[in-house]
């Protein structure tokens, strides 16, 4: 927590304006990314997939560094930091469902051995 303070937690600036995403499908934006939805983090989190990249921009639906922990591994982020951990759980069913081979996510190291292993690992972890 200390380095993250002295990083500038502390005075991250808020966002001004906020435009939603669909639930689902694709986004009108080069790449033609496709949304997933992947609540639990914030209520309102998801995920973007690169289809023909075979590649899932997790951000914090699955991590593979807890920074509030540091554990390493495919995890879900410390309930700490996540508004229900439960449906957390409940939207990796979305990750493996990608069939992604490759995730991205906001903290640690990107995932090369696939969704359903990276869902199936921090199924192993477990709540946070």
């Amino acid at each position: 927590m200390t380095g993250m303070v002295r990083a500038g937690a502390l005075s991250v600036k808020g966002v001004e304006a906020v435009s939603e995403l669909p639930g689902s499908g694709m986004l009108d934006v080069p790449g033609r990314p496709e949304v997933v939805f992947t609540p639990g983090h914030t209520f309102g989190h998801c995920g973007l997939l690169l289809r023909s990249a075979e590649t899932l921009l997790t951000g914090d639906a699955i991590v593979t560094l807890d920074p509030y922990k540091g554990r390493v591994g495919p995890q879900i982020i410390a309930g700490a930091a996540t508004a229900d951990s439960d449906m957390a759980l409940r939207s990796l069913d979305a990750i493996a469902a990608t069939g992604a081979r490759v995730l991205l996510p906001g903290h640690g190291e990107p995932w090369f051995d696939g969704a359903a292993a990276a869902v199936a690992a921090a199924r192993a972890f477990g709540r946070s």
